[in-house]
């Protein structure tokens, strides 16, 4: 289930909301014109590759596709193993996305497995939506935002482009995402 926590975007961000109400969530996304879908969850088996993945949610995807206009989908996925690289690995792939930016094309991401926080800074605010299977969020183009998968990623998620160059980040320099609390510590909470 999803769960979103609102953020002040002052130097010492205070909360001020905290839900995990499929119609508060919504309704609070909706003022910032970010769209939350939620889709079954396929019984895929591990290890699955990307053919098989969009094969899954072929349905869903083409839908996707029909009213958005997207050209270019694929399947991101990055989960812990074995292999001596794996916390260098890690890290890198957060550090690439946890500062803020934008995106000339919209950022939309369905939760397969796993799960990772989209933090949408809007209007003086910043709205940390977790993510987790069934859930498809959209981002509209120029938002800006920050993305964090964690300290030990593990998700697999289908991404929709309006341009086969995929994911292009422009960032803006700011610190405030090194203010708001990170994926592990808001999952920790929510326990």
């Amino acid at each position: 289930m999803t769960y979103l926590n609102v953020y002040t975007d002052s130097d010492s961000p205070e909360t001020v909301l905290t839900t995990e109400d499929p119609a508060e969530i919504a309704a609070a996304l909706k003022e910032i014109d970010v769209l939350l879908r939620h889709w079954a969850v396929a019984d895929i088996p591990a290890g699955a590759g990307q053919e098989e993945i969009l094969e899954a949610y072929r349905d869903e995807v083409a839908r996707v596709v029909a009213e958005e206009g997207y050209t270019f989908v694929d399947v991101a996925q990055l989960h812990p193993d074995d292999s001596a690289d794996w916390p260098e690995r890690a890290a890198g792939a957060r550090q690439k996305f946890l500062n803020e930016h934008t995106h000339d094309d919209d950022e939309v991401r369905f939760f397969v497995s796993g799960s990772g926080i989209f933090y949408l800074h809007v209007d003086g605010k910043v709205h940390a939506v977790l993510c987790e299977p069934g859930d498809l969020l959209s981002v509209p183009a120029n938002t800006t935002h920050w993305f964090d998968m964690g300290t030990t990623p593990d998700f697999t998620a289908i991404r929709f482009f309006h341009d086969d160059d995929g994911w292009v980040g422009n960032f803006t320099g700011d610190p405030l995402s090194s203010r708001i609390p990170d994926f592990d510590t808001i999952v920790a909470g929510r326990r």
